[in-house]
């Protein structure tokens, strides 16, 4: 009995050992998610409450921040609208461009690798040097684009300067750099995870290539354009520093994105308590949009092991 409370006795205390230590190797990520994530997050979520501009001190307001942005800042909507139309095309085009380009490099062909690394190369581009580059490519007098048009006897637009075709080309921009990225990387895994036994059953029933497609690879996939999705929505909704760089929100306002007017707000105005409000704002809206696209994700994603 006493040889068993002692083993006992050993077990616990080897168990406590283990516990500690396994929360000193997480306690750096813990400390830092505290300081650096946690931390200002909730002091932003106070900030969002109060006037407050570095170097003074919060002024309760209550509700006003949030008020102000919705009824009173003539920038909050058309901005918020201009970031919408964005994702929309950007999240639509890219992700069936994405699929597109994994089906394509899933093909037992020679050179496969080759065009792998050769479609993912884009995606490497720092997002600074992808919009100087482009900057040159679409300058309206003497960019390769319009150049290239103007061989085909064809006129081209401003592009970046023209409020009419800025926001395209900053899709164009987007596209050309986010399709051949970790979207198709991650559609590529998880075409190559639908079981070849499905197709050649199929096939021998006599189903076509379409049929195959929509009835055997969309379905298999669809929790992963699930997943394309959501990320494309987050990662579309955050454009800033495309827009930064490339037209600096404009001409006249047609690049002005929600989270420009976020940091414009909060770093060229110092209105950091307002600025609180718009990100608390921001957040709010991707919660809203992920929570609806997992909460009705049933109806049409195929889950194997539901």
């Amino acid at each position: 009995m006493a040889a068993a409370t002692g083993r006992s006795w050993w077990h616990s205390s080897a168990q406590r050992r283990e516990a500690l230590e396994g929360y000193l190797w997480i306690s750096p990520w813990v400390i830092g998610f505290l300081l650096f994530a946690l931390g200002p997050m909730i002091a932003s979520l106070y900030l969002s409450f109060t006037e407050y501009k570095i170097g003074g001190s919060p002024v309760w307001l209550g509700l006003e921040n949030y008020i102000r942005a919705f009824s009173q800042d003539k920038l909050f909507w058309p901005s918020l609208n201009r970031t919408a139309y964005f994702a929309i095309a950007t999240v639509g085009l890219g992700t069936v461009g994405s699929l597109l380009a994994a089906i394509l490099l899933n093909q037992n062909a020679r050179g496969r690798n080759f065009f792998r690394a050769l479609y993912y190369l884009p995606s490497l581009t720092p997002v600074v040097a992808l919009a100087i580059l482009w900057q040159w490519l679409l300058q309206p007098q003497v960019g390769f684009v319009n150049y290239a048009l103007y061989q085909m006897g064809i006129d081209g637009p401003g592009w970046l300067t023209s409020r009419q075709w800025a926001v395209p080309s900053l899709i164009l921009i987007s596209l050309w750099a986010g399709i051949g990225g970790g979207r198709m990387i991650i559609f590529l895994a998880g075409l190559q995870g639908v079981p070849q036994e499905l197709y050649e059953s199929a096939e021998l029933d006599g189903a076509s290539t379409l049929q195959r497609f929509f009835n055997i690879t969309l379905p298999m996939i669809s929790p992963v354009i699930l997943f394309n999705v959501i990320l494309g929505v987050i990662g579309s909704f955050s454009v800033f520093a495309l827009a930064y760089v490339a037209t600096d929100g404009g001409p006249n306002y047609a690049t002005y994105f929600f989270v420009l007017h976020l940091y414009y707000n909060a770093f060229s105005y110092f209105q950091m308590g307002y600025a609180s409000a718009l990100a608390w704002v921001f957040f709010l809206i991707i919660f809203i949009l992920s929570f609806v696209q997992i909460k009705f994700s049933d109806r049409w994603v195929y889950y194997e092991f539901s």
